[in-house]
């Protein structure tokens, strides 16, 4: 590659931020205020730098086709490799949902925001969102691709801007605002009890899809410098938007009224009938719709793709392997949209549609919990086994710092798995035991195929 070509640091930034940042997750910190603050700097401390560095260093010594795959793979053989990838695809599948029922509470704003807490009008448009776009991805990727293009822009740019403008406004006016704009040190740290802890497997889902930068390190100018100064400027920008959109919902909704699927448009509702600006929802709505749309198009055909790129390396059964002549594996695609559907009738069953959100939110963060673990243990083995495997970006600090990164990466990642079964605090999502074992189901009944499959091939 030539070095014209070759990716700086402003592109390499630009692509972490743009694998994490969504307005959907801005609610479930919004509920906390300015106790979001601690929350998403604390889990960027722990998580989101940890993950960034040790993928950097597994993309740098093993650029293969397969990415995690590959990667948990070199250090603990095929069968964990496949466990890894089979994770993080099942972890999409489950998320679909609640991505769906973001699309079909935003769409309700389009039509009667009463809507956007009926389940059954929700269930009924996440189903033709989701199969209406699952067969748009049986079409070539070019087709696809376009739409995709417009999800950055369009789902989160215009209406971040204009969200994080209202809501400072908003703060600066303390007879508005439902947070004062100077808050005490008391009101940033939260009551740290087990309920309210289980928040941060929520946000650590948030920050789920840093690796992706990492794929590119081999085109980076100079990895062993830029991507560590990316990665602090990417986490700096990610926790400053995430913290900025969630105290603008705070501020202008109390956080008993906040809804994890609507909670942004019931804020640019808020903002706009007071502004007497209220022509500006629908609008508003419209464009977030459209961007979300786009978004979702590539939570779709993004993890199928990769597991289909896998499937060559892995025991993955013969459905995984076959693709139509555009090149899409349209039976993965088609398992997927099955699996969702059953998944989605969460949202008919729980006592109130936040209880399903959430209870979605976190079995799809454990199960990719688990994959970052065997990231974290895979680049510890990895350093010792094949020390002498190049590595044009190393976790700097030698052996103390990989075991520091690594190992206070996996720590934040067991620590959120098992804080998950605690119900929070504030929702209800109905029987404890029972939302527990929901969950407990859910984690064994994903984790299985790979070993089925193992066992007989």
């Amino acid at each position: 590659m030539q070095p014209s070509t070759r990716i700086g640091l402003l592109t390499l930034t630009l692509m972490s931020v743009s694998a994490i940042i969504s307005l959907r997750n801005l609610p479930m910190m919004a509920i906390h205020g300015w106790a979001s603050v601690f929350y998403l700097g604390l889990s960027g401390i722990l998580f989101l730098i940890p993950i960034s560095l040790a993928c950097a260093e597994l993309a740098s010594a093993w650029p293969k086709k397969g990415g995690v795959y590959a990667w948990v793979a070199e250090a603990y053989g095929t069968n964990t490799g496949l466990l890894a990838i089979w994770l993080e695809w099942a972890e999409s599948v489950v998320w679909l949902p609640a991505v769906l029922s973001f699309i079909a509470s935003i769409f309700a704003y389009l039509i009667n925001p009463s809507l956007a807490n009926n389940p059954l009008f929700l269930y009924v448009t996440m189903m033709v969102v989701l199969w209406s776009t699952t067969f748009l991805n049986f079409l070539s990727i070019r087709t696809t691709g376009r739409m995709s293009a417009m999800g950055v822009l369009f789902g989160t740019i215009i209406p971040g801007i204009v969200i994080i403008g209202l809501g400072v406004y908003w703060i600066c006016d303390d007879t508005l605002s439902q947070i004062t704009l100077t808050p005490a040190a008391a009101d940033f740290v939260p009551v740290l009890n087990w309920s309210n802890m289980v928040f941060f497997t929520g946000v650590l889902l948030g920050f789920a899809g840093i690796e992706v930068a990492a794929y590119h390190i081999q085109d980076v100018e100079s990895p062993k410098k830029l991507f560590p100064q990316a990665t602090f400027l990417a986490t700096f920008l990610i926790l400053s938007i995430s913290i900025l959109g969630a105290l603008a919902i705070a501020a202008v909704l109390p956080a008993e009224q906040i809804s994890l699927a609507s909670g942004v448009m019931q804020a640019f509702e808020a903002f706009f009938v007071a502004l007497n600006l209220k022509w500006m929802v629908p609008i508003l709505a419209l464009m977030i719709f459209i961007g979300a749309l786009a978004l979702l198009n590539t939570w779709i055909i993004g993890p199928s793709r990769g597991l289909y790129a896998s499937a060559e390396f892995g025991n993955l059964p013969r459905l995984c392997k076959v693709a139509n002549r555009y090149g899409s594996p349209y039976q993965i695609l088609i398992m997927q949209a099955v699996i969702g559907t059953i998944l989605a009738t969460t949202f008919l069953l729980m006592p109130s549609v936040n209880a399903s959100y959430w209870i979605l939110t976190v079995l799809a963060a454990q199960l990719i919990l688990m994959m970052y673990f065997l990231i974290f243990v895979a680049v510890i083995r990895l350093r010792y086994t094949q020390p002498d495997t190049p590595r044009p970006y190393q976790i700097p600090g030698g052996k103390f710092g990989l075991w520091l990164t690594a190992g206070v990466g996996a720590f934040s990642c067991v620590f959120s798995f098992l804080i998950g079964f605690i119900p929070p605090a504030e929702m209800s999502v109905g029987n404890p035991i029972v939302y527990s074992l929901t969950l407990l189901a859910g984690i064994i009944i994903f984790s299985l195929p790979p070993y089925f499959w193992r066992v007989s091939s």
